[in-house]
C-alpha cells in the first residue's frame, strides 16, 4: 500500500478510501501474478463467468480490447462473453477459453458454472483470492491466478485492476492479444498522479448528488463505465442508482421524466471524441430534463486513450461514491444485504 496521511472519517472503519488510493498500483501486481499462466489449445473467444465485483472487469475489458483490435489488424478480434448465472452459455463450449472469476472463491453461481465446465472438459483458468474455487482448481489441475487480499476487509468491487491486468496477461501469454502491458503501466502511473485532483472532484460531485437518486448515462461504447458508477453508488453509498446509454435512452427512458416520481439527478459521462451526432444529445437531454425539474450534470471523460478514459472516470466514480457514503452516514465497505441474502439462501 502507498502511504497516505489524510485524516479518515470515523465512518470509514475499514479504511475504504485507501483501497481507492491504491487502485492504480493494482495493474503491475495483476500482470505479475498471471505471468506464468497458459492453457493448451486454440481459442477464438473468452467466456467470463463471474458475479458482482468479480465480473465488473470483464465489462471494462471488452471496451479496451475492442480499441486495441481496431488499431492492430494483425490480431483477430476476440469476443468476450459474460456469464452471470449458474449455467454456462452456449458460447462457452466451442473454442472458448473459460475464465472463472470469484474474488472470494466461494460465489455459488460461479462455482456451479465451473463445475459444468469441468464436467464438459472445457479449458479454464480460475481467478480467486482462495476459497473453494482455488481448491477446485488444485483438485482438477486447472491453472489458478491467486488474487491479492490486501486486508481482510478488502472488497472485490475494488479489485478491478488486479483482475483486468491478470486476465489481460493470460491473453498475452496465449498470443491472443498484442502485448500492451507497458503502455498500461505507464497510463496507470498517470492515474496515480491524478489522485488528489480526482478526490476533490469526487467530493464536490457527491455534494451535488446527495439527497437525490442518480441516473448515470454514457455512450453505448462506454455504457459499462456508467454501469460501474451505478454499482459503486449502490454498494458504497447504499442508495439506489440506475444507468443507461445514448442514443437508445433518447427513444424511451428520457420520456419518463415527463412525470418524475422522485428527486433525480442525471449524470452524463460524455466522451469528447464521441460521434458528432451523439455529442449533440448530451446538452439536448440535459436541457429537456432540466425543463422537467430534474437536475443534470455533464462530466467530460478525460484522457487521450480509451484506457485512460475508462479508468480516470472509474476513479472519479470511486471517490464520488465514497464521499456520498459519508454524506449518508454510511460505512462504505460492508454490503450487509448481500451477506444476508446468502444466509437466507443457505438456510
Amino acid at each position: 500500500m502507498s502511504e497516505d496521511n489524510t485524516q479518515l472519517s470515523p465512518l470509514d472503519i475499514s479504511n475504504f478510501r485507501q483501497f481507492i488510493v491504491d487502485s492504480p498500483t493494482q495493474f503491475q501486481t495483476g500482470f505479475e501474478i498471471a505471468k506464468d499462466i497458459k492453457v493448451e489449445g486454440a481459442f477464438d473467444k473468452v467466456t467470463l463467468s463471474g458475479m458482482g465485483g468479480s465480473a465488473l472487469p470483464g465489462n471494462l475489458f471488452r471496451i479496451y480490447l475492442n480499441d486495441i483490435f481496431s488499431k492492430n489488424h494483425e490480431y483477430k478480434p476476440l469476443p468476450i462473453y459474460q456469464n452471470r448465472f449458474y449455467k454456462l452459455p452456449p458460447e462457452a463450449y466451442k473454442n472458448s477459453l473459460n475464465f472463472i472469476a470469484s474474488y472470494s472463491g466461494n460465489t455459488e453461481e460461479t462455482l456451479a458454472a465451473f463445475q459444468e465446465a469441468h464436467d464438459a472438459g472445457l479449458p479454464c483458468v480460475g481467478f480467486s483470492s482462495g476459497g473453494r474455487l482455488e481448491e477446485m482448481c488444485k483438485e482438477w489441475g486447472v491453472p489458478h491466478v491467486k488474487l491479492p487480499m490486501p486486508t481482510p476487509e478488502f472488497q472485490p468491487r475494488m479489485g478491478t485492476g488486479y483482475l483486468f491486468a491478470s486476465m489481460f496477461q493470460v491473453l498475452v501469454n496465449q498470443g491472443l492479444v498484442p502485448d500492451t502491458t507497458q503502455e498500461i503501466l505507464s497510463m496507470a502511473e498517470g492515474l496515480q498522479e491524478m489522485l488528489p485532483a480526482y478526490e476533490e472532484k469526487g467530493k464536490a460531485l457527491a455534494q451535488k448528488i446527495s439527497g437525490k437518486t442518480p441516473v448515470v448515462y454514457a455512450s453505448s461504447k462506454y455504457k459499462a463505465v456508467a454501469m460501474v458508477w451505478k454499482i459503486k453508488i449502490n454498494e458504497n453509498a447504499k442508495t439506489p442508482a440506475f444507468y443507461n446509454f445514448f442514443p437508445e435512452l433518447n427513444h424511451n427512458e428520457m420520456i419518463g421524466y415527463t412525470n418524475p416520481q422522485g428527486k433525480f439527478i442525471i449524470i452524463l459521462l460524455r466522451d469528447p471524441q464521441d460521434h458528432e451526432r451523439n455529442l449533440l444529445r448530451y446538452d439536448a437531454t440535459a436541457k429537456l430534463v432540466s425543463e422537467k425539474g430534474v437536475d443534470a450534470e455533464i462530466i467530460d471523460m478525460e484522457g487521450d486513450s480509451v484506457f485512460e478514459k475508462i479508468f480516470k472516470t472509474v476513479l472519479l466514480g470511486d471517490f464520488m461514491s465514497y464521499y456520498l457514503a459519508l454524506a449518508y452516514n454510511q460505512d462504505p465497505t460492508p454490503v450487509d444485504m448481500v451477506e444476508k441474502i446468502k444466509e437466507i439462501l443457505a438456510s
